[in-house]
């Protein structure tokens, strides 16, 4: 008995709710993105650390084009510095003059967003 081959050439086409995608990159391997104000997709938490020891203040922002951040403890501009990176703030060998309010400011053409969090030394929460 010889099998039908009628339905195997139809498998070669595409299904009526084939999706396209939205994400497709040109040839030349650039990503095109629209132009977007600066947004966090993680925040700033509280902290409590004790004396001594080493803290990330971890955010994340998007936004196009990509923004810059700029750092503040008690609304004070603290001087960039390698502890400032895209994802966060170290604070290292913490002190008791390191407790404070922390803000990070994400700023491109478009705007800017904050997002804030305190910082305290163990047994201050």
């Amino acid at each position: 008995m010889a099998e039908s081959h009628g339905s195997s050439s139809s498998s070669n086409i595409p299904s009526k709710r084939a999706k396209i995608s939205i994400d497709h990159v040109p040839e030349n391997g650039s990503n095109i993105q629209e132009p977007a104000a600066p947004v966090f997709v993680r925040k700033l938490r509280k902290a409590a650390v004790g004396t001594g020891c080493d803290i990330r203040l971890r955010v994340s922002v998007l936004g196009h084009p990509t923004p810059s951040l700029a750092w503040y403890r008690n609304d004070e501009l603290l001087s960039p510095s390698e502890a400032q990176d895209s994802g966060g703030l170290w604070i290292r060998d913490c002190r008791t003059s390191d407790a404070g309010l922390y803000t990070c400011v994400a700023t491109n053409e478009l705007g800017e967003a904050r997002c804030s969090a305190r910082s305290c030394q163990r047994g201050d929460l």
